[in-house]
């Protein structure tokens, strides 16, 4: 009788990961993208099968493998991924989860696209590396027309080809980026790759990158201190393809795949150009400029990606307590417990509706309002939902007790993964820096962060009295010396963040929920850890709306 498995909960598979998840629905619709609703309970479905669930698991633990040569001492520079790879992110190119918002800008597309990428990052989060990119990399090609004209279709294209092959033999294609070196990080100012002038606007580029995720892709988006005839031009961006027009493969050497704490689905790797072709991408000169939206677009992803995360939490975490028993009661039903879970639900909403006002804010007809807040809230939602994401993770694991510190669980994947949003395009302190540079260098970002928490103001009294303490701060720093400022960029950046999350839960929570929110994150009897809620809090509402 020892080994009757009874008290464990089920797996939980073939759910719909789009309809149990109200708070996505309810957003989806605020936002204005209710017009795909069918086609995201469809994703649902998919992304919620047993099927799909599987292929995520062995997308994980079959790791890419890197071919550098062939058995003939040829170079081939190739990844292979497992088939599930393959599968996974297939169906998330064709249901537009890429690049949708640009091929059909109507309104709502943005978020109706960020919804899509949620879902299916929720379950696999590896393969949303190169969809994102993808997805990104479109903002800089519009500085681009010939190579857009040649590009661009492909990029919007729903097939799927993993193959290498010259571009106009492949009706798709996937891109990456590889800006980071090593002697640089961040500061990609530094970098020492350089292009030399071949003519038109194409160059030969030597150098090497010390983070290139995705080497597989069809083109890749590189930065390189440019030169020609005349002199220096100055670090410019350059489109690099895996393979030329002719058919040859340009110069990628693949050095060696990162062994990263997680994101172990997606290759990443370092990469050497010798002589690699490579053509130019807007200005000479100007490649910070140019990329520079791309970037904006994939912070707005690590913000969607650690959200999609926060859901898969939640939902584990909640399921297990539902159908776990211990000391005479469900696991649910007993206080402590279901605390603990609300206020992951609490955390993972307000992140929601961060990331989906965000994207909101990107639609084809932003105004110059909108424009203008995303720069600010953009840096602002990434610091912040990147970094709640790692502890979020853990608390849900702990939910399922050592269960959920088992491989064998997707939690333990996923405290693994959420850490990678924060660290990519950009990690705290670079994140915090940049929302004193957007405040510096475009004053009216601040007066439409402003009329954005004004529309809430008189809601909440707490909330209130944090944006006046928010707004002052700011103008505080606004007068101080650099590195006064800099010391305290955490957090301002910090302060806006809840004060923006506040705000959106006011507009679009249900009321007690928002209030719950609020109290247990800005309150006087807040608390430190997750658990900690108001007094009179419904937390069984809480749950069961999750």
């Amino acid at each position: 009788m020892t080994h009757e498995v009874t008290n464990q909960a089920p797996p939980r598979v073939d759910v719909d990961e789009y309809t149990l998840n109200a708070p996505l629905v309810e957003a989806v619709r605020a936002f204005g993208a209710e017009w795909a609703d069918a086609t995201l309970r469809d994703a649902g479905g998919l992304v919620g099968s047993g099927e799909f669930q599987a292929d995520a698991e062995r997308a994980n633990t079959h790791e890419p493998v890197l071919r550098t040569h062939d058995r003939w001492g040829r170079r081939l520079d190739e990844v292979e991924y497992d088939p599930a790879y393959h599968r996974v992110i297939r169906e998330a190119v064709a249901r537009g989860a890429h690049t949708s918002a640009w091929l059909e800008p109507m309104p709502g597309s943005s978020v109706a696209r960020s919804a899509m990428f949620m879902l299916f990052a929720q379950v696999e989060p590896g393969h949303a590396c190169p969809v994102s990119m993808s997805h990104a990399a479109i903002a800089s090609l519009h500085e681009a027309p010939a190579l857009a004209a040649e590009w661009l279709p492909r990029l919007y294209s729903r097939d799927y080809d993993p193959r290498l092959l010259p571009a106009a033999e492949k009706p798709s294609a996937l891109f990456g980026m590889a800006m980071t070196e090593k002697q640089g990080g961040s500061d990609v100012r530094a970098s020492t790759t350089s292009g030399e002038h071949i003519g038109g606007d194409e160059y030969a580029i030597t150098g090497h990158k010390w983070f290139c995720s995705a080497p597989m892709s069809d083109a890749f988006l590189v930065l390189a201190q440019t030169r020609r005839a005349g002199g220096d031009e100055g670090l410019s961006c350059l489109l690099v393809p895996r393979v030329l027009p002719d058919g040859t493969r340009n110069a990628f050497r693949i050095q060696r795949l990162k062994d990263k704490l997680g994101n172990r689905s997606n290759a990443s790797s370092e990469v050497e150009f010798d002589g690699t072709v490579g053509s130019l991408v807007g200005e000479a000169g100007r490649g910070i400029r140019t990329i520079i939206e791309m970037v904006q677009r994939t912070r707005l992803d690590c913000v969607l990606g650690t959200a999609a995360g926060m859901r898969q939490s939640v939902a584990e975490a909640v399921w297990h307590a539902r159908e776990r028993s211990a000391f005479g009661r469900r696991l649910v039903e007993q206080p402590a417990m279901t605390a603990v879970l609300a206020d992951l639900a609490l955390e993972y909403e307000a992140s929601l509706l961060t990331g989906l006002r965000l994207a909101q804010l990107f639609e084809a007809d932003a105004s110059d309002h909108d424009i203008a807040l995303r720069r600010l809230a953009t840096p602002v939602a990434k610091y912040w939902v990147c970094k709640r994401g790692p502890h979020h993770a853990y608390e849900a694991l702990e939910c399922l007790g050592g269960n959920g510190y088992t491989e064998a669980f997707p939690l333990a994947r996923r405290y693994r993964e959420q850490p990678v949003m924060a660290v990519w395009e950009g990690s705290g302190n670079v994140i915090a820096l940049d929302v004193l540079r957007a405040l510096t260098r475009e004053p009216d970002v601040a007066e439409a962060f402003a009329e954005e928490l004004a529309t809430t103001r008189g809601a909440s009294r707490v909330l209130d009295a944090h944006v006046e303490r928010t707004l002052g701060l700011l103008r505080s720093l606004a007068g101080t010396d650099t590195d006064s400022a800099q010391a305290q960029a955490r957090r301002l950046a910090g302060d806006l963040a809840l004060a923006f999350q506040g705000s959106l839960m006011l507009s679009h929570a249900p009321h007690s929920d928002a209030e719950a929110f609020v109290a247990a994150r800005l309150g006087d009897d807040r608390g430190a850890q997750y658990g900690v809620l108001p007094t009179g809090t419904d937390a069984t509402a809480i749950v069961a709306r999750h």
